[in-house]
């Protein structure tokens, strides 16, 4: 059976979409134009069009290649000068937030020595797929595609790694198969060492966000980490105050044992936009350890990651080039 033959007995949608077809010694390989579809529409096309051409006369074997939009992949570094700031609860609280604007968002727990993210999103214990030569990463109940080296070891495993296994295993979980998420956003571990090293240099993010405490001693070393990410090239997209005021639950009085204010001063100073404030709040703990954001739901809690994430997606929109 020739081309003009086959090409009678594919549906409309299939027909509309070919973009070339070859028959040759009873193989059939068609070309077909999945722009626009996300992957299960594209896996229907592909098994529609299989079933179609298979049922012609003569054809002995048939495949089918697809044509699909390049999805520009951008990634944001969230960073911090020193550990205990929150910044990997912020990191998957602004991943769900962002996701909520519409970005098709994945998280890439670079914390090699620390890895927190399986426990915020509550699938440790489970282990990544393999999509080629590629890991495929974890899904969560958040809708959030995660990869932590936490989901290539045991639970509670201490990880001693070297400088070039831990950059190699930040490589894999980078240039992982990602499928349709369009944004990532990497959990840096603490300070200005090898891993960030090998981040900004081999891997290359759009812009970072800096966390920090209100505290002086937390924001000397934020004033670090931005001049490193500076000195590299790397926009700073803005510093964020992390456990910045305490509501007490009985009197609601509001206590400030980090201090207050002093991201917002540190920002001015360094020329740097202030992205906003997250409370110290019992229930973002709890929620967060429950592998339940509260970024994905409602309330006072849920807003204030919603409006950092707006201020990131803005930015990601000025800065598209």
């Amino acid at each position: 059976m020739d081309e003009a033959h086959i090409r009678k007995l594919l549906p409309e949608e299939i027909s509309r979409r070919l973009q070339s077809l070859r028959v040759a010694d009873g193989k059939a390989l068609a070309v077909l134009d999945a722009r626009g579809l996300d992957e299960a529409a594209r896996n229907r096309l592909e098994t529609q069009a299989l079933a179609a051409i298979r049922q012609a006369e003569g054809i002995s074997e048939a495949r089918v290649g697809l044509v699909a939009d390049k999805i520009k992949r951008r990634m944001i570094a969230i960073a911090s000068g020193k550990g205990g700031v929150g910044k990997s609860t912020l990191t998957a609280n602004l991943a769900v937030a962002l996701a909520r604007t519409g970005h098709r968002t994945g998280v890439v727990d670079a914390d090699i020595y620390g890895p927190s993210q399986p426990k915020l999103f509550a699938n440790e214990g489970e282990r990544p797929g393999v999509s080629g030569k590629k890991l495929a990463p974890v899904a969560s109940a958040a809708g959030i595609p995660v990869l932590s080296v936490g989901h290539l070891v045991e639970p509670g495993r201490a990880v001693a790694w070297r400088g070039p296994m831990a950059g190699n295993a930040l490589g894999q979980l980078i240039d992982a198969d990602w499928g349709e998420t369009d944004l990532l956003l990497a959990d840096l571990p603490p300070g200005t060492g090898d891993v960030q090293l090998t981040m900004v240099q081999r891997h290359r993010p759009d812009g970072v966000v800096i966390v920090s405490t209100p505290q002086d001693l937390a924001l000397i070393d934020a004033a670090r980490a931005v001049q490193l990410f500076r000195e590299v090239g790397v926009p700073v997209i803005g510093l964020v105050e992390n456990m910045a005021g305490y509501a007490c639950p009985h009197c609601g009085e509001i206590s400030d044992p980090f201090g207050h204010g002093g991201a917002e001063t540190a920002a001015r100073a360094m020329d740097m936009p202030f992205l906003g404030r997250i409370p110290l709040a019992l229930d973002i703990r709890a929620a967060s350890d429950a592998g339940t954001p509260p970024a994905a739901g409602e309330g006072a809690h849920a807003e204030c990651f919603a409006a950092i994430a707006g201020q990131i997606a803005d930015w990601l929109e000025r800065n598209e080039g």
